[in-house]
């Protein structure tokens, strides 16, 4: 399993506002990545180094922004205002991950504008809401050609560290894994959590050297 990307709230002034502020701290651009129909949600995309990508969201004013796990995330969490919502791990097999959490996966697509619809599935958002430390899973039904880390520019910046508030263990248990490193190509630094768990900060190596968000 590898990391397949870190969601990013809107914060109060909105999605546009909310990205140009992470632009210009970390030297790079994104672009459009359109609207989830399926969760009432809308995000752009920054493409990072390493097959990551940051994704900056906002809820919409959608009846399924109110009645699916996503888009009840997004809206919670830029109702706080914005930030930091969650980290996304990317799988070969879902079947494994389905049997753990006894659920079903469920489909999302977008369609970015200019480009092909890009559809994958999820799973894991209940257990993100519930405990913000964990990730939820992705699998990706489209070619990797159409994953969001090979669209738009190329920004060489790359994610080398995530600073979570929580439990390594209970993580590796969500995880399904016992490996002392289970996600290997990202350091993972764990913090007591002081208040509410989940991610604090994100460290990016960028072209002016490391920034941390």
């Amino acid at each position: 399993m590898h990391l397949d990307h870190v969601s990013f709230a809107a914060e109060h002034d909105g999605l546009e506002a909310t990205a140009a502020r992470l632009a210009d701290a970390l030297g790079i651009e994104a672009y459009d990545g359109g609207v989830h129909p399926r969760f009432g949600t809308r995000n752009l995309v920054f493409p990072l180094a390493g097959g990551h990508y940051l994704e900056v969201v906002e809820p919409l004013e959608h009846p399924a922004t109110l009645s699916t796990p996503f888009g009840q995330a997004v809206r919670a969490r830029s109702e706080m205002g914005g930030g930091w919502m969650g980290w996304v791990i990317r799988v070969d097999e879902l079947a494994p991950v389905e049997e753990r959490l006894e659920r079903k996966a469920v489909d999302g697509n977008r369609t970015p504008p200019g480009q092909d619809e890009v559809v994958w599935k999820q799973i894991g958002i209940k257990g993100l809401i519930a405990d913000p430390q964990l990730p939820y899973f992705i699998h990706w039904i489209s070619p990797h050609a159409q994953h969001p880390s090979q669209l738009g520019p190329r920004n060489e910046a790359s994610i080398s560290e995530i600073s979570i508030a929580g439990d390594r263990d209970r993580v590796r248990d969500w995880l399904g894994t016992e490996d002392r490193k289970p996600i290997p190509e990202i350091g993972i630094d764990w913090v007591a959590p002081h208040g509410a768990p989940g991610i604090q900060s994100v460290t990016f190596e960028t072209a002016h050297g490391p920034v941390t968000i």
